[in-house]
């Protein structure tokens, strides 16, 4: 008898605790819910840039990073893993947790010769950051010909006796100036750096006679008459900075034109809402009043549209720059 009554009271106890805790589910899945940060509050996120600090894609990551920090409430971290013209950063972003607390600063039109990782294969676009112009330096220190016309002259009488420093093979600046060589009939020898802050130490000293490289670490040397600007290699003149360079096409080489342009990325397994919200903030960091200096120091112009719309652009890129690479004898990879 008391067996039956203690195994009735047992049966009554469980079906009292499986109601209490079926009452109390909800508000324990809520809990647990609010106990994992929502996207991106979990952590900090890393920026990768494949060049070394001092560069422009160095230095345009750090500013649209700390814009970008604002946007999201957590810090933004630019981590620099230079080598192999920025193919290792993009390996690491590629390999990332698809979690989108990795981004990649992505820098073309170029191309390395190596099977790695770009847009639509192995990495997601997020947004265009900014299309601008590179400039055409020499060291002062060489007593440079006076303008391009004078140089490009001194050029055609002494086969391969120029050389210039670019931010490393099959960079934007690589393209550039053998896009120079064959526009102008020039035979300049390419003098590879890791990235174009190592490049601008050489060229100023005159170590390296020319370089072909972005505007903004070279402003100081320029200002201070310390580097000889020829031209720039947009069809419009830096009218915010240095407006009285011509271009290459003024300065005397018809049909020059070649501009630098930098994205951003993250691993294309990131999921596609992370992406559009990361999109979103970068379109309005570009645009933004923070950005409207630095942008016309170096002649820069904010990129838009959406992820899909930045893939387009950068297989045309792809498109138009690969059979001039390949005809200039750049390595590029299938």
């Amino acid at each position: 008898m008391h067996g039956m009554i203690a195994n009735a009271l047992a049966a009554r106890t469980r079906l009292w605790v499986l109601g209490f805790l079926a009452a109390l589910a909800p508000g324990l899945a809520r809990a647990s819910e609010a106990a994992v940060p929502e996207w991106p509050h979990a952590r900090p996120i890393t920026w990768i840039v494949g060049f070394p600090s001092g560069g422009t894609v160095d230095t345009q990551a750090r500013m649209v990073a700390r814009l970008l920090s604002r946007k999201t409430g957590q810090p933004v971290i630019v981590e620099n893993k230079s080598g192999a013209s920025g193919a290792l950063a993009l390996h690491a972003a590629a390999a990332a947790p698809a979690d989108g607390y990795t981004l990649v600063s992505v820098a073309g039109p170029g191309f390395d010769g190596r099977d790695v990782p770009h847009l639509g294969n192995g990495l997601a676009p997020v947004a265009l950051l900014a299309k601008g112009p590179m400039v055409l330096v020499a060291s002062m220190a060489n007593n440079p010909p006076a303008d391009l016309q004078a140089l490009l002259a001194d050029m055609r009488r002494r086969p391969g006796a120029w050389s210039y420093a670019s931010s490393g093979v099959g960079t934007p600046q690589h393209l550039a100036g053998e896009l120079l060589n064959r526009m102008a009939g020039t035979s300049m020898l390419h003098v590879p750096y890791k990235g174009g802050a190592q490049a601008v130490g050489d060229v100023v000293s005159g170590q390296v006679p020319l370089g072909i490289l972005g505007v903004m670490p070279l402003l100081p040397y320029i200002k201070a008459n310390r580097l000889r600007v020829y031209a720039v290699t947009s069809a419009t003149r830096l009218f915010g900075t240095l407006p009285q360079v011509p271009t290459m096409q003024e300065a005397g080489v018809p049909g020059y034109e070649i501009c630098q342009w930098h994205a951003l990325a993250v691993s294309d397994k990131v999921p596609s809402a992370r992406v559009a919200q990361l999109n979103k903030w970068i379109n309005e960091i570009m645009v933004s009043q923070a950005m409207k200096e630095p942008m016309q120091i170096t002649g820069a112009m904010p990129g838009e549209g959406s992820p899909a719309d930045v893939l387009s652009f950068a297989r045309e890129e792809d498109r138009k720059w690969r059979a001039f690479a390949r005809s200039a004898s750049i390595a590029v990879a299938d």
